[in-house]
């Protein structure tokens, strides 16, 4: 630019190589500023908030830094070279300097949302490869063989003593996994389909437990069509048998209501003497499908007395 700058002054009638040459590094100068002074204006943009139009209050306040700094220029040239007419060479140079602005205004934000396009498609590809790794450890934890075990060993029992609900338990039992396969396709289910799987589950646990655990239901029915992440609730129970005592003589009693917009899983604690080796994969299972889907966090609550796990109610309008 500082070269193209200098063209007028070599094809002028009166050449001089010396003005020639001092227009011509005035004009490198400026477009250096230019250059440096718009980078330094995009490092204040949240790198992570997309640009979708050229912002117009920073390109106003940048040509007039820029007129004042080109005006500043063609000053210094008219006391150095007092013959050059001082009015038309501030006109030569602000409209330079005007046009130099705009050309690196314009290919700077370009390249700059080029930039975060590319940061956009790299988060993306990260979210999608996270949410296929807490899949797949959802599969892994409904699919449960140890929980598998314990439904052969009972229904093993039922048929033994010609249980007369053998038959309804095997209906129930492939009922659950039926459920597992088709939740597969779905990332939210509505809440009245999860309460159909866990009441499935809570029957397969009550042939098991007998009265040694009990879930009482107090979800509004105004939240059945509400969503929730498919086999949140029975990983929740699931989690609460896994730490506490469930006996006939020390029952468990589980309840499931709604509060401020959340859906709260509350069980008293009798935790085990020996309490099993914790994963910890259930609830922070959970707490990733929520952050993947609806960037929410699941809240936990622990007193001496009772465990608390509150989950955000997820409405249709509230999905991504």
């Amino acid at each position: 630019m500082g070269a193209l700058a200098s063209v007028p002054k070599i094809a002028a009638q009166h050449f001089s190589i010396a003005e020639a040459l001092v227009n011509s590094g005035a004009t490198f100068l400026f477009a250096l500023f230019v250059w440096y002074y718009h980078i330094y204006t995009l490092r204040r943009y949240n790198p992570h908030h997309k640009i979708k139009r050229l912002p117009i209050l920073p390109l106003i306040f940048s040509i007039l830094v820029g007129s004042v700094v080109m005006f500043m220029l063609a000053y210094g040239q008219h006391l150095m070279f007092s013959s050059i007419n001082f009015r038309s060479e501030v006109l030569m140079v602000e409209v330079r300097g005007i046009l130099i602005n705009l050309a690196f205004y314009t290919l700077l934000h370009l390249l700059y949302q080029g930039y975060q396009n590319q940061q956009v498609g790299i988060e993306l590809e990260r979210t999608k490869a996270d949410a296929l790794g807490a899949q797949y450890e959802l599969l892994k934890q409904q699919v449960n063989p140890h929980f598998l075990f314990n439904n052969m060993n009972a229904l093993k029992a039922m048929v033994e003593t010609g249980d007369e609900h053998t038959v309804e338990f095997i209906l129930k039992l492939s009922d659950f996994y039926r459920f597992t396969l088709q939740s597969r396709k779905h990332d939210l289910i509505q809440i009245s389909d999860e309460i159909e799987i866990l009441n499935t589950y809570m029957f397969l646990l009550k042939t098991r437990f007998e009265d040694g655990i009990n879930l009482v239901n107090i979800i509004e029915p105004r939240y059945s069509t509400s969503l929730i992440p498919p086999f949140t609730l029975q990983l929740l129970i699931e989690n609460c048998i896994k730490h506490n005592v469930v006996s006939l003589d020390r029952p468990l009693n589980i309840k499931l209501y709604t509060e401020n917009e959340k859906i709260i899983v509350e069980n008293q604690l009798q935790l085990k003497k020996t309490p099993e080796i914790s994963t910890k994969t259930g609830l922070e299972n959970i707490n990733q499908r929520y952050n993947h889907l609806l960037n929410l966090k699941i809240d936990i609550e622990i007193n001496e007395e009772s465990f608390k796990i509150k989950l955000p109610i997820i409405h249709e309008d509230s999905k991504r």
